[in-house]
């Protein structure tokens, strides 16, 4: 007789021996399955080689069975010879079956053993050296955005925040799904296979050491509970979150994301807009499109802006942020630009305009 929550007891125990585990970019090589497969078939060409030296001159060996060497006795020679194994039931005698064997079967004895071994030590040193390669990225990894779910939304909220001039090896990716996970390392993006709700997998993406966090799963409460422990493991990253239903939205902030986008009610409003000026939802895509057309730009004010008003900039203000607040460029409060302040702004796409990260620390409830 089960007992109630006997199965989701067992599933939880079940995810519980799962092994998390970090998967870096890897450069193009040869599948594993594949080398092993041509070393094969070198050792068997190398048997194949030695069993016909050996048959080609079977008068030469003396079979302690029956006298003579057949063509399968040859075979069985090279076998046991290329293996050292050496039973000595079958012998060279003649002087040219023994020079064959100091000129021709040592050296395919040698070649043999060094296919053998090499394949060996080949997937040692690979072992070794993907090792070396995982503690040294954890010892010089610092500062870097980690990115929970790797569907549309957290795909495009790398590419964004990857045209902004963010390197791929300050990004890592965290998701459930093994086939995410090689698509973004494909991408050239580190990735630790896990559930992200979990301490230990976010740990694994040092998560305590980023500056800010990006959680875009598939399920509203997934997102909570990764805000929650995000939040715990580091409390001065800056976590951006994006939840489905918008009356979630509360939840996050209060578990500790410093902004949450509605992913259905933003492209509900952007439908809207469309609808009623598809011109206008035609220039609010092109705003969220980072790299091309026109693009918003947050940098902080230069010193020959100190004093104007944001309408007297060489840009297109929209906002002025001043400590922790975010003004309109007509809010009488903004009064003329100071120099600690930073602007947001709307500018023709060009290499060289990029969102400027916001250094300071936010304050959290």
């Amino acid at each position: 007789m089960k007992l109630p929550g006997h199965d989701a007891i067992a599933r939880q125990a079940d995810e519980h021996l799962v092994t998390h585990r970090v998967k870096l970019p890897r450069k193009v090589v040869e599948r594993p399955i594949r080398q092993v497969v041509k070393r094969l078939v070198m050792a068997l060409a190398v048997l194949v080689a030695t069993a016909l030296i050996v048959y080609a001159d079977h008068e030469g060996y003396h079979d302690n069975a029956d006298g003579s060497v057949s063509l399968l006795d040859a075979f069985y020679y090279a076998t046991v010879t290329l293996s050292t194994t050496g039973y000595g039931d079958i012998t060279p005698v003649s002087d040219g079956a023994r020079l064959t064997n100091i000129f021709l079967i040592t050296p395919l004895r040698v070649l043999f053993l060094i296919i053998l071994v090499g394949t060996t030590l080949e997937v040692l040193t690979e072992r070794t050296r993907e090792e070396w390669r995982l503690n040294r990225w954890r010892s010089v990894l610092r500062d870097h955005t980690v990115v929970v779910g790797f569907g549309t939304k957290g795909r495009s909220a790398i590419q964004t925040v990857c045209a902004t001039g963010l390197k791929k090896e300050q990004v890592v990716v965290v998701d459930p799904s093994s086939k995410a996970i090689d698509a973004a390392t494909a991408e050239g993006y580190a990735g630790v296979i896990g559930d992200a709700t979990r301490s230990e997998v976010l740990k694994r993406a040092e998560v305590h050491k980023a500056r800010q966090i990006i959680i875009a799963p598939q399920r509203d409460d997934t997102a909570v509970l990764v805000t929650l422990t995000a939040r715990q493991l580091n409390r001065g990253a800056k976590i951006v979150a994006a939840v489905r239903e918008e009356e979630n939205a509360p939840l996050l902030r209060q578990s500790g994301a410093d902004a949450v986008i509605t992913s259905s009610g933003a492209a509900g409003r952007l439908l809207g807009l469309s609808v009623l000026s598809p011109a206008a939802g035609m220039v609010m895509e092109d705003l969220i499109q980072q790299g091309s057309g026109l693009d918003l730009v947050e940098r902080p004010v230069v010193r020959a802006e100190v004093g104007k008003t944001p309408r007297q900039t060489d840009d297109l203000v929209l906002s002025v942020v001043r400590g922790h607040r975010v003004l309109g460029y007509d809010d009488p409060s903004v009064g003329t630009l100071q120099l600690t302040d930073r602007l947001i702004t709307i500018v023709r796409a060009t290499p060289g305009n990029q969102v400027t990260p916001d250094t300071r620390p936010l304050p959290h409830g």
